[in-house]
Order: structure tokens, then sequence, then C-alpha cells
């Protein structure tokens, strides 16, 4: 054997858990997203007042909306199990986008010093940074 056997084997064995690790940050996000945005979309006004507070001074549309924004983004991000080429810069995108949403709803949860929501953005930013920066380069 040679020793470049050697060499490369244990940075294969590391990209394929980094692989299986990327894969299982890209489902925990998508299922909260699109649960997130399903229950946006067909929970009553008065309901997700309760559970959030923040659709009491937002237009019902616009709530809607982000539910809308939340399950397409979603779905960008397990689009690579379509199709690697054409799924890839669809995932980085949404990654992407859901890195903006989630940073501006951490910002809003803590200016008005909702720290549970807060929270919960500050652990998704920190799925879905690493699924960023991890898929820049192919598996």
């Amino acid at each position: 054997m040679t020793t470049s056997t050697f060499t490369t084997a244990p940075s294969r064995s590391r990209a394929a858990y980094a692989n299986i690790a990327l894969w299982t940050l890209q489902g925990w996000i998508a299922m909260f997203f699109i649960a997130a945005g399903y229950a946006k979309l067909t929970e009553p006004m008065t309901n997700l007042i309760n559970l959030m507070g923040w659709p009491a001074v937002a237009p019902e549309n616009m709530v809607r909306g982000l539910g809308v924004v939340e399950i397409v983004l979603a779905i960008g991000v397990l689009s690579p199990l379509i199709s690697w080429r054409i799924g890839r810069p669809l995932l980085m995108t949404a990654a992407t986008g859901l890195i903006v949403l989630e940073s501006t709803m951490l910002v809003i949860h803590a200016l008005s010093q909702d720290v549970g929501l807060a929270a919960v953005n500050a652990i998704l930013l920190a799925f879905t940074v690493p699924v960023l920066l991890g898929r820049r380069k192919a598996f």
C-alpha cells in the first residue's frame, strides 16, 4: 500500500461524517420551517398571537406570506435530494435566505425582550450557518 492510501482514508471518513451531519441539520431545518410555515398558513390569527405575540402587530397577509416563504426555503434546503447539480444552488440560496430571516427575527425578538423566541432563532442560526458553510464545497 502507498502512503496516500493511509492519508486519504481518514479524510474520506471525515468527509462522510460531515456529509451525514450536514444532511441531519438540513433535515431538522426543513422540518422546523415546514411546520412553522404550515402553522402560519393554517392557524387562526388569535392562536398565532397567543403562541408568538408578534403577529398582533403585523398584518395578516404578512404573517401568511412569511409562512409561504418559510415552506419554500425549507424545500430549497432539501432540493439536493433530487439533483445535486441543480439542487446545490437552490440549497445555497435557501440557506442564505433562512440566515437572513433568522437573523432578522433574532433581532426583533431580542429588542422586544422575548428571550424564548430569540433563543430559538439563535439555535436555528447555529444549525443553518454550518450548512451554508459546509455545502460551499461539493461532497
